[in-house]
């Protein structure tokens, strides 16, 4: 007879042998990374930190994050065919943050010189939380929009079988059935696919651009292989650089690594992402975006497409100097635990809170740095009762937080060619932890429950 999850949740003998199954069917599904003390070893690898069961999402906001993921694919590409809005919107960020700056230098150039490659891919993640008002609604609030290094697609697609079959032994057979199929990993191919086509050579081959410990990918050999236009050190014909890495300034070790940078934009192959559109994914472009009157700018005739973005933002302030700027310190300083101050960085765990938010912004109030943060409404949540399996590490109940991302891939060669919703992402972490992805080791894979 079928039981409750609540009931689930307190059984301490039954959790300690689901937990056991959970761990196994993770490693038969192959939802599996490698280890932290052995990370470039082919030999040794674990299960990848995952929820021990799915995550109640409702319907409604569910289906409301997949439905507007096309939109925002367009105006995503829409957003770095405009010069003069990249330009004007990172003006003051790129005067205080070296590495926009260096970025936005590249784009220059680049602006400034032929185009050598018309066909742009685009592989985004639009990131999500579910927003909790006094009067009790709930709605789907955007975190961000990451169009580079958009991740987890492939372990994201193996996870529902992994939680389907815990359902399963936990005796919530109901639950199964609002696990959703999910297979992100197929579309970021597709896209892939559909550029690498467009190419033209079936002797192309695509490069990912990997980060590991033992040498940073933009190292000078990359520079100094010659012929870069149009062919790799193999002399194969390079049709699409994937970008997995290069969003941090780390990434970026010397000077050689910026010549690596441009001389990649300069080629001939496809880059995903490009430099508009890494640079369309800042920080100050959202919070910019977010203006009243700015998305009828890239979307004059489409009402209704306005609407669907613009449901999904969150409250976004400039601190630009000047009087709104100023506002928006003095509403920060006087109620911290509102917002978050974001800085222009991806890849978790760069965002500031609560009461450090004034001793940075006390420090900065009369100074141009602060233009380099943007300010957000911090989301409210509620918090749902989980179990987080991580290697090495003590199950228990905590109180969870999750994030949805919603994955989309587009392709346009003069005209868009290709504009998919790919499928979902849910991450999971301890309400205790404000920041901080999986790659982190904060958050967990998970799936949503549709309720």
């Amino acid at each position: 007879m079928p039981v409750k999850r609540e009931d689930v949740l307190k059984d301490e003998n039954l959790i300690k042998n689901i937990e056991e199954v959970a761990k196994d069917t993770a490693l038969l599904h192959g939802v599996l990374m490698r280890t932290k003390e052995t990370p470039n070893s082919p030999e040794v690898a674990s299960y990848a930190p995952f929820t021990l069961f799915p995550t109640p999402v409702p319907t409604v906001l569910f289906h409301q994050a997949l439905a507007v993921q096309t939109h925002f694919n367009r105006l995503v590409d829409r957003v770095s065919q405009n010069p003069g809005f990249l330009e004007e919107t990172l003006a003051s960020t790129i005067k205080v943050d070296n590495f926009t700056a260096r970025l936005f230098n590249i784009y220059k150039q680049v602006q400034h010189e032929h185009h050598p490659q018309s066909i742009v891919l685009g592989l985004n993640r639009s990131d999500y939380m579910l927003d909790h008002s006094p009067d009790g609604g709930t709605s789907l609030k955007q975190i961000e929009i990451n169009t580079i290094a958009a991740s987890f697609g492939g372990l994201a697609s193996r996870t529902p079988d992994v939680h389907r079959h815990i359902l399963k032994v936990a005796n919530l057979p109901e639950e199964c059935n609002n696990v959703l199929d999910n297979n992100p990993a197929a579309g970021l191919a597709r896209g892939l696919a559909k550029a690498w086509e467009l190419y033209g050579s079936e002797r192309a081959v695509v490069m990912f651009l990997v980060e590991d410990v033992q040498r940073n990918i933009y190292d000078h050999r990359y520079v100094e292989n010659e012929l870069w236009k149009r062919y790799s050190k193999d002399g194969r014909e390079v049709a699409i650089v994937y970008f997995r890495n290069g969003y941090m300034p780390q990434n970026y070790t010397s000077e050689k690594s910026w010549e690596a940078r441009l001389m990649m934009e300069r080629s001939l192959a496809v880059k995903c992402p490009d430099i508009s559109t890494h640079l369309a994914g800042t920080k100050k472009v959202q919070q910019e975006l977010a203006r009243r009157g700015v998305l009828e700018r890239f979307f004059p005739d489409e009402p209704k497409t306005v609407a669907q973005i613009r449901a999904t933002f969150a409250g976004l302030y400039t601190l630009d100097m000047g009087e709104e700027g100023d506002k928006t310190v003095a509403m920060a300083l006087a109620s911290p635990d509102r917002y978050v101050l974001k800085p222009q960085r991806e890849g978790g765990g760069n965002n500031i809170y609560g009461s450090e938010i004034c001793e940075v912004l006390e420090n900065l109030k009369n100074s141009t740095e602060r233009t380099a943060y943007i300010l957000m409404d911090k989301i409210q949540p509620v918090p749902v009762q989980n179990y987080l399996l991580r290697p090495g590490a003590p199950l228990r109940l905590n109180s969870c937080l999750s994030e949805l991302g919603v994955f989309g891939a587009y392709v346009r060669c003069k005209d868009m060619v290709f504009n998919e919703c790919l499928g979902h992402l849910l991450r999971t972490k301890s309400s205790e932890h404000a920041d901080g992805g999986v790659a982190a080791g904060v958050a967990v894979l998970d799936n949503p429950l549709l309720v």
